[in-house]
């Protein structure tokens, strides 16, 4: 391929070619060193490697249509130390994709690197992860999404193994997943613990097979960031999308990737106990909400067999002696299991009304 293969891609200067023209020759051929330069050639986007002393072309990106318009979204919280390479490698990986960078109240230098590389820059003043996501899905407009954390943990060359099902239509969400491939030293014992089990509640609870929810590295369609709901605040934002896609019946995908440790002196924003505490409460939410006959059901199956076996104990005694004694004992046994009665009114109630507004968000999304 030849510079007139082509049409060379400005890409309003987020792109910038760093083509330099060495005044040397060699038997009259002129040397470019280090020269990265876009075509587009029937309808995709090429990124090539010059060599003008072996005289090849080495082409090191994935094809993509060049109407395709790809966003890498960067939450940032004092990611000085690795937020420059964090850019540089999704760059090298996709170098037509606007990169932003949304710095939620950092303390340290991350939003002038960022500045300094080229991102798009944005601020967030409501603390957390959650109103982070919540302001990328708003404020940014692609046809392809990528979000990773800023801490370096996530591998770039993996994006195109992410990207390949959401634009072949084959996913609506794809999740990179940690679980399966990671560095020793990548997770604490506790927090890998802490994955394991709230994988397995969700997979209870909303009957899945899921492998990994709280990954931070994950790629969507527009279709599926413009209309989730999110009202996360912190960390447990990455429970409540998978969640949210299994309710409305987004397809997902999860894609093994390698977790790397973080670099020396970068520290994780994760508190184990406080964000473990919070995803919790974020699963049991969504269940009351979007699973109520299970949850609401479950709530009355404990009541039911509390009141059952407090009940036992007046019964037991009537039997033997004619006589019951245990009169509080009775009252309460009595309440509980009424108690039991009215949960599972209420979870098939809202499990009716649920499955009503599905079918209504499923003709509004067909439209």
């Amino acid at each position: 391929m030849s510079s007139t293969a082509g049409n060379r891609i400005d890409n309003n200067g987020r792109w910038r070619q760093k083509l330099q023209l060495a005044h040397e020759w060699c038997p009259g051929i002129p040397v470019y060193l280090n020269a990265q330069v876009l075509y587009t050639f029937q309808n995709l986007v090429f990124i090539c490697d010059y060599h003008v002393f072996s005289g090849t072309i080495i082409i090191n990106l994935s094809m993509y249509p060049s109407e395709t318009k790809i966003a890498v979204l960067i939450p940032c919280y004092n990611e000085e130390i690795t937020i420059g390479k964090v850019i540089d490698d999704f760059r090298k990986e996709l170098p037509t994709a606007d990169i932003y960078v949304f710095d939620n109240n950092s303390t340290d230098k991350s939003a002038q690197i960022a500045k300094e590389k080229g991102a798009i820059v944005v601020k967030e003043p409501k603390q957390g992860k959650g109103f982070v996501v919540v302001s990328m899905f708003q404020k940014v407009e692609a046809d392809i999404f990528v979000m990773v954390d800023g801490d370096d943990t996530y591998p770039a060359e993996s994006v195109h193994e992410l990207i390949k099902p959401v634009l072949n239509q084959d996913a609506d969400m794809t999740v990179g997943t940690r679980l399966a491939k990671y560095k020793s030293k990548a997770f604490k014992p506790l927090n890998l613990l802490g994955n394991f089990l709230v994988v397995a509640l969700v997979n209870w609870i909303f009957d899945n097979r899921l492998k990994d929810i709280m990954s931070g590295y994950r790629v969507f369609n527009r279709d599926f960031v413009k209309n989730i709901p999110l009202d996360s605040r912190g960390f447990e934002v990455e429970t409540q999308l998978v969640i949210q896609s299994l309710y409305y019946q987004y397809k997902t995908l999860e894609v093994e990737i390698e977790l790397r440790q973080r670099p020396e002196g970068s520290s994780s924003k994760l508190n184990t106990i406080r964000d473990g505490i919070r995803v919790l409460l974020t699963i049991a939410n969504i269940a009351k909400a979007y699973r109520p006959l299970f949850f609401f059901g479950t709530l009355g199956i404990l009541f039911l067999f509390s009141g059952l076996g407090l009940g036992l104990i007046p019964i037991v005694e009537f039997f033997k002696t004619g006589l019951v004694t245990h009169f509080p004992t009775a009252i309460l046994a009595t309440g509980l299991v009424l108690v039991s009665t009215v949960f599972f009114a209420i979870g098939l109630i809202l499990d009716s009304i649920n499955f009503r507004m599905r079918e209504i968000i499923q003709i509004i999304r067909k439209h």
